[in-house]
């Protein structure tokens, strides 16, 4: 088992090779702007930047770009390992990201057949398909039931992005954000017993709400969940060929088209470092901007900051695998990702148990297989996986054995395939991305208090004239989909009235 990148003649062309790693000063009489951290958000925000003819600088403090969209070996040569984020259905299903020639930039999605599986201890397996027509014929009795809830909004999903994934807003399209509104507000457990009457339904709904990283007894909990599947019949649940560090390679390269500078290893320690650029905006969590700008931050303020509540961290496993995931139900490999937790109630217990500072035994389960779809992850012959739980935020406790054994279970035969494995505490996913604040991979919980306005009621602004926050602890929260960027720095043009700010 080992713990660090393997290096070798096998590895990604590294992206920090492409970008500078010395800061040079802004150009004279030019508007001129600094993104602190180089993740969906920060990178969304600096092109927005740089079409409105600003000139933009990442100042990117790891060797590589990305975020929580890199790719590297983590197990043995040859075998590539999504670090953090490995499916997107948001990136694919974002209104800004869409708006970019990501394709032009090397960008290329692949569309496994299935976008999820989850499967059962009986043998079988229920599919979230890209039909709905189709995930209603699998639920058979609740068919009825999950088209009536599904079906309008996946039809209307571009109108519905424009308003679920901003800051609180009279909507756009009220009509479908208001029956978006009906199915959102309920606590997980609540609504799949209340909307489905089978096991299977319930199950399928309850994977879904996980990735909330709330209690499923919690109000809002449900809301992740539909935009999910709604998001699985509209824009499917792809990913990207070569691992997620190619959206991250792409968004650079577009960045670095319209003029855009990118420099790797500058981390950025105080407001000194960027004082030359009227304005910054940081993709980062809100404890670094304390750390970084708390000294010049009103009191008030800053406390708002120091009473911002991160939710559960992750424990991620990766592993290099001599052949696929061998699932008892074989449909699975129709998936690249697979929720593995059984019925509603063991996965509402398992969401429970980290806000209780406890590690459920029998964890659910978020495994991704990309290399059944996308040969360039491990030699010939071989394959990768990708797997996390939920912990207590900064939990050091290694949950290796109860992964696997959990992949086991609907899978047996699984540790025999397993060639080397990667493991990631709480501490070894913020060390290696200081936004990862205890392991949240969400930017902030989720909560009631926070689901809106994160991390204050100004957001994205702060009381520092020209400093932003850009990142997912701003409205609309966790998840690839550069949206929180893309708002910041919306607000940072209209404030400076940069001439084409409009754009």
């Amino acid at each position: 088992m080992v713990t660090e990148p393997v290096t070798g003649r096998f590895g990604l062309r590294r992206p920090s090779a492409r970008y500078s790693n010395s800061r040079a000063a802004h150009p004279v009489n030019t508007l001129s702007a600094y993104v602190i951290g180089s993740g969906p958000n920060g990178l969304a925000a600096a092109i927005v930047l740089a079409r409105a003819g600003i000139a933009v600088t990442v100042l990117e403090a790891e060797p590589a770009i990305g975020g929580g969209m890199r790719s590297a070996q983590l197990t043995l040569p040859g075998f590539i390992h999504d670090v953090c984020s490995a499916v997107h259905p948001m990136a694919i299903g974002s209104p800004v990201f869409a708006d970019f020639p990501l394709a032009e930039h090397g960008l290329e999605w692949i569309q496994p057949p299935a976008p999820l599986a989850h499967p059962l201890d009986d043998g079988s397996a229920v599919l979230l398909h890209r039909s709905v027509e189709a995930t209603a014929r699998g639920l058979e009795r609740d068919g009825p039931a999950w088209r009536r809830a599904i079906g309008p909004l996946t039809q209307r999903w571009s109108e519905l992005t424009r308003d679920i994934l901003g800051p609180p807003r009279l909507p756009v399209h009220p009509l479908v954000y208001a029956r978006f509104g009906i199915l959102a507000p309920w606590p997980a457990s609540a609504a799949a017993r209340l909307l489905f009457r089978t096991p299977v339904a319930r199950a399928l709904f309850a994977g879904l709400a996980a990735h909330s990283v709330l209690p499923l007894s919690s109000p809002l909990s449900s809301a992740i969940a539909w935009v999910l599947a709604i998001a699985a019949h509209a824009v499917g649940w792809p990913i990207p060929r070569g691992g997620a560090q190619s959206l991250a390679n792409a968004l650079g390269s577009y960045l670095q088209s319209l003029g855009g500078r990118i420099h790797t290893n500058a981390p950025v320690r105080s407001l000194n470092d960027v004082r030359d650029a009227p304005i910054v905006l940081f993709d980062t969590s809100p404890r670094q901007l304390l750390e970084i700008a708390g000294a010049e931050l009103p009191a008030r303020y800053a406390r708002k900051l120091e009473r911002y509540r991160f939710g559960p961290g992750v424990f991620k496993m990766d592993f290099a695998l001599s052949g696929p995931i061998p699932w008892a139900a074989p449909e699975v490999e129709r998936a690249a990702t697979v929720h593995i937790g059984g019925t509603l109630e063991e996965i509402s217990a398992s969401e429970n148990a980290p806000w209780q500072n406890r590690i459920d035994p029998h964890p659910f389960v978020l495994v991704a297989q990309p290399s059944l779809f996308d040969p360039t992850r491990a030699p010939a012959g071989n394959h990768t996986a990708w797997a996390y739980c939920h912990v207590p935020n900064g939990s050091t406790t290694d949950v290796s054995v109860q992964i696997e054994s959990q992949i086991e279970r609907f899978a047996p035969g699984f540790r025999s395939r397993i060639l080397a494995s990667s493991v990631k505490t709480c501490a070894d996913l913020q060390r290696r991305n200081a936004n990862l604040q205890g392991g949240d991979i969400n930017g902030g919980a989720q909560t009631l208090s926070q689901f809106f306005l994160r991390p204050t009621a100004s957001m994205y602004r702060t009381p520092l004239p020209g400093i932003y926050l850009c990142s997912a602890s701003t409205p609309p929260g966790g998840g690839v989909h550069g949206m929180c960027g893309y708002h910041a720095a919306r607000c940072a043009l209209q404030d400076s009235q940069a001439p084409n700010w409009r754009k």
